[in-house]
């Protein structure tokens, strides 16, 4: 058999059945420091498709970071067929300033497919269109909800192609949401590109939850395992099927106040419902939040201080209620129990 040729990204070349951490200049800070992208790449002896992990596209979902550093200690990859760019913090910038934005205050998920000569998210973006999407054949981009939200796991998809659902599907998540690309994103540019991105949704801006963190792992390890690219060893397949769903809205405050909600994410709700009630601080005057419509919480405000038009609840409409959230409880007492979180050398 032909020996398999090395991997090439920016100036470096990796050889088969080796992995290496890169760096990839990006910019200096006002100081001089120099800031860099840092991709892990695992190049296999063997051919097979090229995936990329990335996180922390905006610098305050640090979720993904901690999902990622997990990945890359699983011992399935030893023997990757293929190769893996796992980048866990593409936005250096707002990572080290416990920010969403750039520090020109763009965001960069807005800005793709970037430019060599635009501004610093442009030039950031096209860096990782140039030497991630671009070398790739399937992407995970892994996000959390913003500061004081909590999603419920989730795969946010649109798909080009067929078996891109079929990956969706094999993540295992709680809910497949299939959802509209925005203009400027890494799904939609990475799509003109004939690259397909799962977008992992989970947990909450600068904070780490373990369920999330796991159902982010066992995810992205199903889904190499679907291409083929990794063995089956300790990676089980989802007990329950995924909730499929294409529409899904915000409950938003009817006035500013306290909040007291009584609904958590995973929970079915039905139109109708009391959800939560906003008051003002004398309690003199007290605003109820009815569910307009039944669906499945797939994310909340954590904050009990609201203004008006506030995001508080985010229902996702599913066809069939009644299974919904004993999917939601199905899947995640199997990550409870799984014995892949059990081994020191991953957690």
């Amino acid at each position: 058999m032909k020996p398999r040729a090395h991997f090439e990204i920016g100036k470096f070349r990796i050889a088969p059945g080796t992995r290496l951490t890169v760096d990839l200049p990006v910019s200096v800070l006002s100081d001089h420091t120099p800031v860099t992208m840092s991709v892990h790449v695992v190049h296999g002896r063997k051919p097979g498709p090229v995936v990329f992990v990335s996180a922390a596209v905006h610098g305050d979902e640090v979720i993904g970071v901690e999902i990622a550093r997990r990945v890359l200690r699983a011992p399935n990859l030893d023997n990757l067929k293929g190769t893996l760019l796992v980048v866990p913090i593409v936005n250096a910038f707002g990572f080290l300033n416990h920010s969403r934005y750039l520090p020109d205050r763009r965001d960069l998920n807005r800005t793709f497919p970037g430019s060599v000569r635009g501004s610093l998210a442009g030039r950031l973006a096209n860096l990782f269109m140039t030497e991630i999407v671009g070398r790739s054949n399937y992407g995970i981009d892994l996000h959390s909800a913003a500061i004081h939200r909590t999603n419920l796991p989730q795969i946010r998809v649109s798909p080009s192609r067929p078996d891109t659902m079929e990956l969706a599907e094999a993540f295992g998540a709680p809910v497949i949401l299939t959802s509209k690309l925005r203009e400027g994103s890494l799904r939609q540019a990475a799509q003109d590109k004939g690259v397909d991105v799962l977008l992992y949704e989970a947990g909450e801006g600068l904070r780490f939850d373990e369920m999330s963190i796991r159902a982010g792992v066992s995810g992205i390890l199903r889904v190499l395992r679907k291409l083929e690219m990794i063995s089956a060893k300790g990676v089980t397949k989802p007990k329950a099927t995924s909730i499929q769903t294409s529409s899904s809205s915000w409950v938003r405050a009817p006035a500013g106040g306290l909040l007291r909600p009584f609904k958590s994410i995973g929970e079915v709700v039905a139109a109708g419902d009391l959800m939560g009630i906003v008051s003002d601080p004398f309690g003199e005057v007290e605003k109820e939040i009815i569910a307009p419509f039944g669906g499945l919480l797939i994310g909340r405000t954590n904050l009990p201080v609201v203004n008006e038009g506030d995001g508080m609840f985010h229902i996702a409409e599913v066809r069939r209620k009644d299974d919904a959230e004993g999917t939601v409880d199905s899947l995640a007492s199997q990550l409870e129990a799984d014995p892949l979180f059990d081994e020191d050398e991953i957690i």
